[in-house]
């Protein structure tokens, strides 16, 4: 099953600004992955190509990496997701710029029943989450997506009833 799922969010802020964000991708400052309260984005090393890790159970490398442009992983993990992810800048004239999110993977045996009742849910909650902080972290105000009871539910259920609930956004790297 052939799957493609795109977020975007259009900033007022510089293509700089905004790539600024992408490029702070699991650093100590990350101003876009909300690690707060989703499962920490961790590499073995700096973003950049060949850089492995990922986020709770899900694995990836770095394949390609244009500094505050654009980053590409390559999934390794769970199996059955055979595609990429990745982060982009676009340029909307001089003032403003769109964050997208882009997924497009292959899914295969087990994936075709768990991307579309868990990973997806997840997956859109999640990415809706990190464009808010993206916004807070510009000092925009944040347009947070609450998340549906499914994802609540299954937060519930992944984290043993440990769950962290979703807040407004906070940034690290600046903003409010």
């Amino acid at each position: 099953m052939r799957v493609s799922n795109v977020h975007e969010r259009e900033l007022n802020a510089t293509v700089d600004e905004v790539g600024a964000l992408v490029n702070s991708l699991a650093s100590g400052r990350d101003g876009l992955w909300p690690g707060a309260i989703w499962p920490s984005m961790r590499l073995d090393r700096p973003l950049g190509v060949g850089a492995a890790g990922g986020h709770g159970p899900v694995r990836y490398v770095v394949e390609a990496f244009d500094p505050g442009r654009m980053v590409k992983f390559r999934f390794t993990e769970p199996k059955g997701f055979d595609g990429h992810h990745w982060f982009e800048v676009v340029p909307r004239g001089e003032r403003f710029a769109v964050l997208r999110h882009s997924l497009q993977i292959d899914a295969r045996g087990s994936a075709l029943i768990s991307w579309p009742l868990v990973f997806r849910p997840l997956h859109d909650a999640l990415i809706e989450d990190a464009l808010a902080l993206a916004q807070t972290s510009l000092g925009l105000p944040s347009a947070v997506r609450p998340w549906s009871p499914w994802v609540q539910f299954l937060r519930w259920v992944l984290s043993r009833g440990k769950v962290r609930r979703q807040s407004a956004p906070r940034s690290i790297a600046g903003g409010s």
